[in-house]
């Protein structure tokens, strides 16, 4: 894969839906044996997501992305995803710092994320960009770990 990366994520529109679907599968696919299960992001509807507004891509071709949900108190990272022929190349910490800057343009206080317990590359990620961890809970046959960021204004 041939990768041209666009320093600046864009919001997702309806042709991208195709590239969201098959990014978050190549992403999430190796969990699936460690935990067990199909990680949630594979199964999202990645159409209706797009269509609310809530994705973000970055590159030419696509090769990363994240789903960024407002709340009333906080901005939602539910997903963040990086094609494996692109890992290594600091795509993951643009599209973290982007979550930073919506938060901001949004003017919420903080973003929200969880991971699942067994992703530890997660573990070892989210506390070193600034995020602290604040519950483990499990959420049916998810065993989540809760993480959060103050933005400054």
């Amino acid at each position: 894969m041939i990768i041209e990366t666009v320093s600046e994520p864009r919001r997702a529109v309806a042709a991208d839906v195709s590239a969201v679907r098959a990014v978050t599968d190549a992403a999430y696919r190796h969990y699936i044996e460690r935990i067990g299960i199909r990680p949630a992001p594979m199964d999202a509807d990645h159409a209706a997501e797009v269509a609310a507004g809530h994705v973000f891509v970055l590159g030419e071709p696509v090769v990363g992305l994240v789903v960024l949900v407002p709340r009333e108190d906080h901005l939602f990272l539910d997903s963040v995803a990086v094609h494996p022929d692109a890992h290594g190349t600091g795509l993951g910490r643009i599209l973290l710092g982007f979550a930073e800057t919506r938060a901001r343009a949004l003017g919420l206080p903080e973003i929200r994320l969880y991971t699942n317990a067994l992703m530890w590359e997660n573990r070892r990620l989210y506390p070193r960009c600034g995020y602290e961890f604040t519950e483990r809970r499990v959420d049916g046959p998810y065993d989540r770990l809760h993480y959060r960021k103050p933005v400054s204004a």
